[in-house]
């Protein structure tokens, strides 16, 4: 069933994941979404399509111009400049500030990320399995898995505090006509660059269209509880870079190079057991998801 009629908070809006969501909730709800906004054009991409934008800094504790008697908070924001200091305040402290404010809301979602599990070969992983410092190996996200863990126990904390229903979702892989990993490694394709891939291969993910992360927040927001509900967040279909690149290779006659490497991250297969039972199975197979992502993006390389 679709959210229809609620006031919705989405953070972080301006991402790769958020735009697309908050557009698509702003269809039937009355949508708040909520970032820095140093992008004027994003901004203006949303009040396009009927979100009302509000400026916020989750480091700062900015957060008092967001509708304290929203119904929903969806929090897709994410802070990785680097610096350990913003990144805790901007991840750990921002999830507080959030829950603080939006106390009284039906239900708060939190979207985490699969990177918080302790790398451990082709294992499909569970939620109460480890979890350790999976991104590290990516100089550029040095900080980024210690702090998703840190904000999940900030999201913890603040569900049992607040008595607030809270769902931690760990999400694999989102892609869709706003872009993702596998349209990154597209682009790589056509500049004739190598897709870099474990040299344990396969590596293997869970891609997730960005309409199936819009059509499992109803059921995500019915199983928060407290203390918060844990559940893995990707498609149903395992799916490795190797397979997603030799479709999208299949599709356009582009055809990917890869260099395989112990520097980037190993497989993250899923237990999607937990999954299946909240929210049931996705519906956008990978590869219809990706042909659209093609046609999106360049439509002119499509054979067939």
């Amino acid at each position: 069933m679709a959210l229809k009629g609620s006031k919705i908070v989405v953070t972080g809006v301006t991402g790769q994941v958020a735009e697309p969501v908050a557009k698509l909730l702003a269809r039937d709800n009355e949508v708040y979404g909520a970032a820095r906004f140093t992008d004027d054009e994003a901004r203006e991409r949303l009040e396009a399509a009927g979100v009302k934008c509000v400026k916020i800094d989750l480091a700062a504790g900015e957060v008092a111009d967001l509708p304290s008697d929203a119904d929903y908070v969806v929090n897709f924001a994410v802070a990785k400049s680097g610096d350990w200091d913003a990144d805790l305040d901007g991840n750990a402290g921002g999830v507080l500030w959030l829950m603080d404010h939006h106390r009284s809301a039906r239900a708060f979602l939190h979207c985490s990320s699969t990177a918080v599990y302790q790398p451990n070969g082709h294992k499909a992983f569970k939620e109460s399995d480890a979890l350790g410092d999976n991104h590290r190996v990516w100089s550029f996200l040095e900080t980024y898995s210690i702090c998703k863990i840190a904000a999940e126990g900030a999201a913890r904390w603040g569900a049992a505090r607040y008595n607030l229903p809270t769902t931690i979702a760990r999400l694999s892989v989102p892609y869709g006509d706003n872009g993702g990993w596998p349209a990154i490694h597209f682009e790589m394709m056509l500049a004739g660059a190598p897709v870099q891939v474990h040299s344990d291969a396969p590596s293997v993910y869970h891609p997730i269209h960005e309409e199936d992360i819009v059509a499992s927040l109803p059921k995500l927001f019915r199983a928060a509880g407290t203390p918060a509900t844990t559940v893995n967040w990707g498609g149903s279909e395992a799916v490795s870079i190797e397979e997603w690149c030799t479709y999208l290779g299949e599709i356009t006659g582009i055809q990917p190079e890869f260099e395989p490497t112990d520097e980037t991250i190993s497989s993250v297969a899923l237990d999607l057991t937990r999954m299946h039972e909240v929210i049931g199975t996705t519906d956008v197979h990978w590869k219809d998801g990706m042909r659209r992502m093609v046609a999106k993006f360049h439509p002119e390389l499509l054979k067939g």
